[in-house]
């Protein structure tokens, strides 16, 4: 007992300092990052493009800012047309600067105007008197340089009793100098720099004059027009200026409030810190609070839209939160056997139909079960040497299943009404011994093998039911189901098709079924359909999808890389399922559950799979009052991952970020990753195709094209017009064609659509893509 309460101290204490040195990680990187732009709209300006805003360890958002478009209040408000109002020309410009730096030297005069102004000392005394006479009387000084006689007509020259007091400054600048004099300067010194005194005050010495003179003839050396007077912009520029303020104003077409998770990346993660026990949860949304202890818990953020995120040093969040938990402690952990690969091949007549081949120059023929045997062959060789310890298994089907043997164990034939029971067949495969490693079974197995044959129907439901059930003694299994035709036999029939071109509703279920019981297994279904036939993949391909598997058309040139590509792609988590939770101001775009909270069941995991969420503002009117995300604030988004390691243990990994609202377009577009925008476009799309909404695919679409053209308005790199074009290209065929993958080559929206095999394997590899599919590979125009 005291051992066990030690224990606990010991975990809470080294918890406590594992949260201590993450959050002052976070502190001391938010500062950087703070210091180095300034803000964080400046940093997401900044950026460098294709540049993901990785909040976790693989949590990317497509923007650094949650987009919220503009209230409808804001938007009447813009369109109203404003009043212009002019600014007095007199004034400097509102956003001018004052220049630090001289303005450049005039253009020196020619000799010839130098010689027209050259003017005696006499006349060049007189022209500086002057402007001592256009200032007002109270500020002319009464020195006595400027008491002199004025050369000029004597109607002009005023009486001796009315002696114009005239200031020469002390250090007046030559006029005729040379340009590049360093004392020169465009300024006129507005006095010698002496105390000026009012006439009143100076006594005798002056007299108060009576009228001023008349106004001399501007000099030469003056500027028709002030430096400080600048001229207001046209009509034409203020109206180019306000509309591209207003454009940044305008909601956007498509959604950039997009997540990438990288699951492969989140769980094959090593050196992580795990906490043994379950977290202190939220009994309402089930959200992960950041609480030390087990007994304190703090307010929800989640589930109360009026607060703000929490601001206690216990949940301060500063971009991201990263935990993982292991929720089984107390179980024993499994023995980390070699997983188990399972190869359900199509024996039928049809398999017997040839190919021509040139083997040198020499044309030969080869039926499709050949090419099979040899791709299967050359596989099982290769596994013998680097992996000697896998287990691999054949099972076959035609019009009964054969499930072969090994060694001292024999092969056992399922027919007639067994091939009807569900139940019976999955007894028989779990009677049935599981295959040993390759090491021991290499020579056998090869002779299994080259002793196939072709006849018969195609028992293919049957078949799929008995390997996924032999498969399912260890998690992280593969199957890969290899066929040339529609299954013909009573469970999982394909051949008989109703309305629209739509198999039997019994099959539909029977394959639905399948796949999610596969993945509640943790077994990975993978369907390789021969180039040329009519599988129906649209319904086999079922299982590949539920359990994160491939959809593959190959030629049968091209079964061997298949194969491999299928193998090499192992399984590191089972029973994996992801959860988004938001702000009651926020819901989740795209799923089933419309709410601030989804869960998506991905079931297995590979070390590349990817998934994309979207969200977005929550519409005016739906759950109660509830409104939008005002912009300038911020907003908590947490994702929770919970899945099943090979060695049985359940985890659950949750990441937290915090992010800034706006509702300036130019801000989000302009520090957009288009990468993800588009791995996030081609995934909706593709999981509408599948579902028969072919419209709505097509206009998920040309939305997200739409904001994507939008982002490239900005400063963009040439890398990422590259990638733009060669996505386009790709995509845009697939969404102006979406009928020439449906057998009735019509897509109506009032009618469910059944696709073709093109069709199917196109759609679920788009589905199932990640950053590094290229689709152009996958798609054969």
């Amino acid at each position: 007992m005291y051992t066990l309460h030690w224990t606990n101290l010991l975990n809470k204490f080294f918890f406590f300092f594992y949260i201590i040195t993450q959050r002052m990680s976070d502190v001391i990187t938010h500062s950087l990052l703070t210091l180095q732009t300034g803000s964080n709209s400046s940093l997401n300006r900044h950026c460098s493009r294709g540049f993901a805003y990785v909040v976790g360890p693989r949590m990317e958002f497509a923007s650094g800012f949650v987009y919220v478009p503009p209230s409808t209040y804001q938007r009447e408000v813009q369109t109203k047309p404003q009043i212009a109002v002019k600014r007095s020309a007199l004034l400097p410009p509102p956003n001018r600067i004052r220049p630090r730096s001289p303005p450049p030297p005039p253009p020196a005069p020619s000799p010839e105007l130098q010689k027209q102004q050259h003017h005696s000392p006499e006349q060049r005394i007189t022209e500086k008197c002057f402007k001592n006479a256009l200032l007002p009387p109270f500020m002319r000084s009464q020195s006595p340089a400027c008491v002199q006689p004025i050369p000029g007509p004597p109607s002009l020259l005023p009486s001796n009793s009315q002696r114009l007091p005239y200031d020469l400054p002390k250090k007046e600048p030559d006029i005729g100098s040379h340009p590049w004099d360093p004392d020169y300067s465009y300024n006129i010194p507005e006095g010698s720099g002496e105390e000026m005194k009012h006439p009143n005050t100076t006594g005798s010495s002056g007299s108060a004059q009576k009228s001023a003179p008349a106004l001399p003839p501007r000099p030469s050396f003056m500027k028709s027009c002030p430096e400080y007077l600048v001229l207001l912009p046209d009509s034409v520029s203020s109206s180019k200026s306000s509309s591209s303020s207003s454009r940044s104003r305008e909601p956007l077409v498509g959604n950039p409030n997009v997540i990438l998770v990288s699951l492969g990346e989140l769980i094959s993660e090593k050196n992580v810190f795990t906490i043994e026990g379950e977290p202190t949860c939220c009994s309402q949304c089930g959200s992960v609070l950041d609480s030390l202890y087990d007994n304190v818990v703090n307010v929800c953020y989640f589930c109360q839209s009026s607060l703000e995120p929490p601001t206690s040093s216990s949940a301060i969040c500063l971009g991201c939160r990263d935990s993982v938990f292991l929720l089984t402690p107390g179980d024993k952990a499994l023995a980390l056997t070699d997983t188990l690969l399972l190869f359900c091949i199509d024996i039928s007549a049809s398999m017997s139909i040839t190919s021509q081949v040139l083997e040198g120059k020499q044309p030969i023929y080869r039926s499709r079960l050949q090419f099979v045997q040899e791709a299967v062959l050359q596989r099982v060789r290769k596994l013998s040497e680097t992996q000697p310890h896998m287990r691999v298994g054949l099972i076959t089907f035609n019009n009964q299943v054969t499930l072969h043997g090994f060694d001292e164990f024999t092969s056992r034939f399922l027919r007639g009404a067994e091939l009807i029971d569900s139940e019976y067949l999955k007894e028989a495969a779990f009677s049935f011994p599981s295959p040993q490693p390759l090491s021991r079974t290499r020579d056998c197995l090869q002779r299994e093998i080259l002793g196939l044959s072709e006849s018969g129907a195609t028992a293919l439901g049957p078949a799929s039911l008995v390997a996924i059930a032999m498969a399912s003694r260890q998690p992280g299994s593969k199957v890969i189901i290899c066929t040339d035709g529609k299954a013909n036999t009573d469970l999982g029939n394909l051949e008989v098709e109703g309305i629209d071109a739509r198999p039997c509703l019994s099959s539909t279920i029977f394959y639905h079924d399948l796949g999610e019981y596969a993945a509640s297994q943790g077994v990975t279904v993978s369907v390789l359909a021969i180039e040329g036939t009519d599988c129906r993949l649209d319904e086999l391909g079922r299982l590949a999808d539920c359990t994160s598997g491939k959809v593959v058309i190959a030629s049968p040139h091209e079964l061997y890389t298949e194969f491999e590509e299928i193998i090499e792609n192992r399984t590191i988590a089972t029973h994996c399922s992801v959860t988004l939770l938001l702000p009651t101001t926020l819901c989740v775009k795209g799923e089933r559950e419309a709410g601030n909270r989804a869960t998506r069941e991905v079931g297995n995991v590979a070390s590349d799979t990817e998934i994309t969420f979207q969200f977005g503002a929550r519409e005016h009117g739906s759950q109660g009052e509830v409104s939008a995300p005002v912009a300038g604030g911020r907003v908590s988004v947490q994702l929770q991952l919970r899945y099943r390691q090979k060695d049985g243990h359940s985890m659950l990994r949750v990441l937290t970020a915090d992010k800034e609202v706006t509702d300036d377009s130019s801000v989000v577009l302009s520090s957009l990753v288009l990468a993800i925008i588009q791995l996030n476009s081609s995934q909706a799309s593709a999981a509408l195709a599948v579902r028969g909404r072919f419209q709505d695919a097509k206009s998920e679409g040309e939305t997200q094209r739409e904001l994507m053209e939008r982002a490239l308005e900005y400063d963009r790199s040439a890398e990422d017009k590259l990638i733009y074009s060669k996505w386009l290209k790709t995509m845009n065929p697939i969404h102006n064609s979406l009928q020439n993958y449906t057998r009735r080559q019509s897509i109506r929206s009032d009618t469910l659509q059944s696709l073709t095999d093109m069709g199917a394997a196109l759609l679920y590899s788009m589905k199932n893509s990640n950053m590094s599919i290229s689709l152009k590979e996958k798609h054969q125009h």
